[in-house]
């Protein structure tokens, strides 16, 4: 074979080779792996933001109770602290002021409403529309007698208080027939439930005017039993 040949056929030999496909590797949690045709062309076109994976945060991974900031541990006990008064239990019932919160009245609140429907819807709208508003004017009350409260107690209070009158409901639907006894737990409950909310409310900042926030917090839970019983 003539020189001229076999210089052409180690030309040809040369370019007969095969590209090796680069080897790159992209690092997920600490494991390698080959990255697919459409990662790294995404990745050449300024696209790979698309492929980052973000750590979990722990605090995105809060129970729904507490993302919601509701303590069930906390609702139980002031539910105890409203329906046993009496300071000889040993309750600190001013937990009850001092550390208001939403959910515990507003499902107390709620559920008085359910109790009271009898097929008139309309009850609910406004037994939660008396709940607002009446706090609100014992609260405004309360605040022109120089009593130092906030609007988010006063609601809590309200709220919780309405348990006594959860309590008779049952009862009332037993002895319903009997009117002199009916008449004497609705009382019962009334004094109960106002007792309850008076003594978290009215403190010793209102001295000798005591009677001008009892007696509308007393006026207050009459209306609610009032819209319980369709009176």
């Amino acid at each position: 074979m003539s020189p001229r040949l076999t210089s052409l056929s180690s030309f040809l030999l040369d370019l007969s080779g095969s590209i090796a496909t680069p080897d790159v590797k992209l690092n997920l949690g600490g494991d390698f792996i080959k990255e697919t045709t459409a990662t790294t062309f995404l990745r050449q076109r300024g696209y790979g933001w698309l492929l980052e994976v973000e750590d979990d945060d722990p605090e995105d991974n809060k129970p729904l109770l507490e993302e919601l900031d509701i303590d069930l541990k906390d609702i139980y006990y002031k539910i105890r602290c409203v329906l046993m008064p009496m300071p000889s239990l040993g309750f600190n019932r001013q937990v009850v002021r001092d550390n208001p919160d939403f959910w515990g009245p507003l499902a107390v609140v709620l559920f008085f409403s359910m109790i009271s429907l009898y097929g008139q819807f309309r009850v609910v709208s406004w037994i939660i529309t008396i709940w607002i508003f009446g706090s609100l004017t014992i609260f405004l009350l309360a605040r022109v007698l120089g009593g130092e409260v906030a609007y988010g107690q006063v609601l809590g209070v309200i709220g919780y208080s309405l348990l006594p009158l959860i309590v008779i409901a049952p009862v009332l639907l037993v002895v319903g027939s009997f009117e002199v006894v009916s008449t004497l737990i609705k009382l019962f409950g009334v004094f109960w439930a106002a007792y309850s909310a008076a003594s978290l409310l009215v403190g010793e900042e209102f001295k000798t005017k005591k009677p001008l926030l009892i007696y509308p917090i007393f006026l207050l839970y009459i209306y609610f039993l009032s819209l319980y019983t369709g009176v």
